[in-house]
């Protein structure tokens, strides 16, 4: 294709998707979406290859989602489909991990055709069993599991499915108000592409994406070939609740001849009891975006730039979960993935890496009934630690890499629910020094003013093992999470007394190089 008319398409392509997350982001219900942007959305040409995503969106929502629409398709062919259907599904292993992350797949219609498919995927406020905890001992009680279905039918609500969905959840309002988010942004997305077809006198997106998908792979195995074949290892341990150790290995290698790269987590911590267990889809996003962001960033994140990209791990591992282990709080293991692949590209990129950081958000969710007696569930709420320092600059204080996800603002909390925050600040010091100082965590207090008694779930890490440094850089400090002023954690909802007061302090980031 000529090269300024491609350029002109990819920025209309570009438009439509971020139109789509801004659209979602307006209309959802929840603040986790609406405020710390827990989403991704995405358009997908006739074969359902991702060809281009929003830039709002976290890694482990946006890259799984690329995955999902194909596995969506799969199940539910498209001589199934008509206009006016709407895929969804929250099955662990077809999308984002967890029965929270719902996926809703459009199908865009042009002359009868299909033209390509609009997906989004959010964090849900509630899918109702256990919660965001990890106290479940089997996926069967972590919530209600959606499988492939349709969400709309000829565009009319699919009534028994909706009924089911609204029976099986704590606030159905605040579901199906999400739900109708994701709905419509896929609508408008659809509306937008056939209008740029208009524009340009297309009757598919065939051409265009061949060439957007063909020019990103391209690009990223042009970009492997100049690094340094062959097998690099990275290691990295971290403490979960209840004490647990985790280690994640890695090997990384460079095809120079292929133009790939392939990332095996062999020797890799066994499953674990606790719902903290990662399904495949997901360690594939975090090991894609950790290569992708030290690669070549600038290039487009769709199938094109991820497929030189291969991921591997053994079956009997706790970032390849299968049926039934507990996966609720999947991200506590996942977002922990790039950091040994960050120390195995550190001997072949060392000015493209960063120090390990906190890793994991901690993630809050607050259950109980109100002042008047009416339930409440919170949102998930998160809170970062201190990020790893980089080859040249500090790191970045009570900001959380790799997910993305901002904090949902404690004003917008304290008006959603019953809650009382006495104290949000950064932690000084607690970041790792080194040539560039690691970033700092921050400590967080917050009580409940219902009068009533609460449910806690909670999910920090690296309570005990501190994040290291890179090059001769000090580690940062390992967090502490307080009730009353004594040390509690577990990986299990802790029952709460109307008086109580947490107090936490994140974790901070790991130095870079020798601070003398």
């Amino acid at each position: 294709m000529d090269g300024i008319e491609l350029e002109i398409m990819w920025g209309n392509l570009v438009s439509i998707v971020s139109e789509q997350a801004k659209a979602l982001q307006r209309i959802a219900f929840s603040p986790i979406v609406r405020e710390a942007g827990d989403l991704a959305t995405a358009l997908f040409d006739a074969d359902a290859n991702m060809v281009a995503q929003a830039i709002t969106g976290t890694p482990g929502h946006i890259n799984s989602l690329g995955a999902a629409a194909k596995n969506l398709v799969a199940i539910i062919k498209p001589e199934d489909l008509e206009p006016g259907d709407v895929l969804i599904t929250n099955d662990p292993w077809m999308s984002a991990g967890h029965f929270f992350d719902i996926t809703v797949l459009t199908p865009i219609f042009r002359k009868g055709k299909i033209l390509g498919y609009c997906g989004s995927t959010i964090h849900h406020t509630d899918i109702g069993g256990y919660g965001v905890g990890a106290g479940a001992r089997d996926i069967h009680e972590e919530g209600l599991w959606i499988p492939v279905l349709k969400l709309y039918e000829a565009g009319k609500p699919n009534e028994t499915l909706h009924r089911i969905i609204r029976q099986n959840v704590r606030t159905p309002n605040a579901i199906f108000g999400d739900l109708s988010a994701q709905v419509s942004s896929g609508k408008m997305g659809g509306e937008r592409l056939n209008m740029m077809c208009d524009r340009y006198g297309l009757d598919d997106i065939v051409e265009l994406s061949d060439e957007i998908i063909k020019r990103s792979d391209t690009a990223t195995r042009a970009a492997i070939r100049k690094l340094t074949p062959g097998d690099y290892f990275g290691e990295t341990s971290f403490d979960v609740p209840g004490g647990e150790v985790i280690t994640l290995k890695t090997k990384v290698t460079v095809d120079n001849e292929a133009g790939e790269i392939i990332v095996d987590f062999d020797g890799s911590s066994p499953p674990s009891k606790a719902g903290i267990n990662v399904v495949m889809a997901y360690t594939h996003a975090y090991a894609t975006f950790a290569i992708r962001s030290i690669l070549n960033p600038d290039l487009p994140n769709n199938a094109g730039s991820l497929g030189p990209i291969k991921v591997k791990a053994p079956k009997n591992c706790i970032i390849n979960a299968e049926y039934p282990v507990p996966v609720n709080a999947r991200h506590v293991v996942g977002m922990y993935v790039p950091f040994p692949i960050l120390k195995a590209f550190a001997q072949i990129l060392p000015d493209r890496v960063l120090a390990e950081g906190s890793g994991a958000v901690w993630t809050i969710q607050i259950q109980g009934r109100d002042s008047k007696g009416e339930p409440f569930i919170s949102s998930m709420f998160n809170y970062s630690g201190g990020m790893g320092a980089r080859a040249g600059k500090n790191g970045l204080s009570a900001t959380c890499y790799p997910t993305g996800v901002a904090a949902v603002p404690i004003e917008v909390l304290e008006a959603s629910i019953p809650i009382e925050f006495t104290r949000k600040e950064v932690a000084l010091g607690t970041g790792g020094a080194g040539r560039q100082h690691g970033g700092d965590g921050q400590t967080i207090g917050f009580k409940m003013r219902s009068g009533n008694e609460w449910l806690l779930n909670a999910i920090p890490s690296r309570l005990n093992i501190a994040a290291e440094g890179l090059d001769g850089g000090e580690p940062g400090h390992a967090g502490s999470f307080e009730v009353n002023g004594e040390a509690r954690m577990k990986a299990q909802k802790l029952p709460m007394e109307a008086t109580d007061e947490v107090l936490m302090k994140t974790p901070g980031g790991g130095g870079y190089g020798s601070p003398n």
